[in-house]
């Protein structure tokens, strides 16, 4: 019988520290996946900062940088500069991206920097225990928001697609989901047109992606996905915005 599906060569044969549920995992298959059908595993650097996928080098078979929290995309900028032949990506969530790392990501993306970001939101901080992130949605309850964010004392959720769309170097942007077989392969076909625009120069690229946090978010996994489906997407619209 002809084998038609197996773990890429990109990803480690190793056991998940994630928790069940968790969409990092699915994410960081689906990378893989794109590098080996794009033949770039020689020439991939990915940039792991600080967050639930802090060790993401584990699971990936290729060249790894760490970065302090919220650096990734300056550690990426002088990676790329100093070797453009390589094709450079970052691994981030919406705490290390979109809070300490807020200024990295606007300015990396104004200079038109030809780096690739992969952007995790799951709307919570989860490593350090499930506090309010700057794309907690309104009413959601986090640790730091007991009684759900109210925007009179924590202001709005963050949109980092509407903020970074209005810059005119940026090429790329991509807001996708993993809820489903469908919403996967749509994943999948954005990190690819992300890193393929990497790949012909045409400047900055991101691709975000709503995941789930069953722990944080008190769900479990398929109650995760739905509320992702019937609440979240309200707040992050699924698309290609750019």
């Amino acid at each position: 019988m002809k084998k038609i599906f197996s773990r890429p060569q990109s990803l480690r044969d190793i056991q998940t520290h994630y928790c069940p549920g968790c969409g990092h995992g699915i994410v960081h298959r689906l990378i893989c996946e794109v590098i080996d059908e794009l033949d770039i595993r020689q020439k991939v650097i990915a940039i792991c900062p600080v967050g639930c996928a802090v060790i993401a080098y584990d699971y990936w078979n290729f060249d790894c940088c760490e970065a302090a929290h919220g650096r990734a995309l300056a550690v990426a900028t002088g990676i790329k500069r100093v070797r453009p032949q390589n094709i450079v990506f970052t691994y981030q969530g919406d705490g290390d991206l979109a809070a300490i790392g807020t200024a990295e990501t606007i300015h990396a993306a104004n200079r038109g920097e030809n780096v690739t970001c992969i952007f995790i939101n799951n709307a919570v901080y989860g490593m350090t225990g499930g506090q309010m992130a700057p794309t907690t949605i309104l009413e959601q309850k986090t640790a730091t928001t007991p009684d759900g964010r109210d925007f009179h004392k924590e202001g709005y959720p963050l949109n980092i697609m509407n903020l970074l769309a209005v810059l005119p170097s940026v090429k790329y942007l991509n807001r996708v989901t993993i809820t489903s077989a469908k919403r996967i392969k749509e994943a999948k076909a954005a990190i690819k047109e992300a890193f393929i625009c990497q790949i012909e120069n045409k400047s900055f690229s991101l691709v975000e992606v709503l995941s789930s946090c069953p722990t944080y978010w008190d769900k479990s996994p398929a109650e995760a996905m739905r509320w992702i489906e019937e609440t979240m997407q309200k707040v992050f619209p699924l698309g290609r915005v750019k």
